[in-house]
């Protein structure tokens, strides 16, 4: 089932049980896949890949939004990115942990047989493809350079 109709029912469901933070998260959701498929150059439908992508944005942004509201002491906001993020993360796939990532890094440090920090840029881009939608790429760079540096 597409992305897009398990959100239109899910928003159904929240406005049934009168969920109005997930109701806001929900929506949040729907309008970046709406945008994106009407994008200059996007496909007739968004690929799962783009999909997480849209999705892996949106979480970013609602933790960039929190972090700030809780250093300007707006409680208030910053509950609200909160509980949008934590509406919009079910529909992203599991997050690899910490010890996995650096794990799976390692053992592709040795398979591509990168020895210093300037073979960053090959295990990051590999990394990246093969961990798409399961690690973020700030985790993933700070791994690199600890194993690499």
């Amino acid at each position: 089932m597409a992305l897009i109709t398990l959100i239109d029912q899910d928003i159904k469901l929240a406005m049934l049980a009168r969920q109005a933070d997930r109701l806001r998260g929900l929506r949040a959701i729907k309008s970046a896949l709406l945008v994106a498929k009407t994008e200059k150059g996007a496909a007739e439908e968004l690929t799962p890949e783009a999909e997480i992508k849209v999705l892996q944005k949106l979480v970013k942004q609602r933790k960039e939004s929190a972090d700030i509201y809780k250093a300007q002491n707006r409680v208030d906001l910053y509950q609200i990115e909160i509980a949008e993020m934590e509406v919009i993360e079910p529909y992203l796939p599991q997050q690899m942990s910490r010890f996995e990532i650096e794990g799976f890094i390692q053992e592709l440090i040795t398979r591509i047989g990168a020895t210093s920090i300037q073979d960053m840029g090959r295990v990051m881009g590999m990394a990246n493809k093969e961990l798409a939608g399961q690690a973020d790429g700030k985790t993933i760079s700070e791994i690199v350079k600890q194993l690499l540096g």
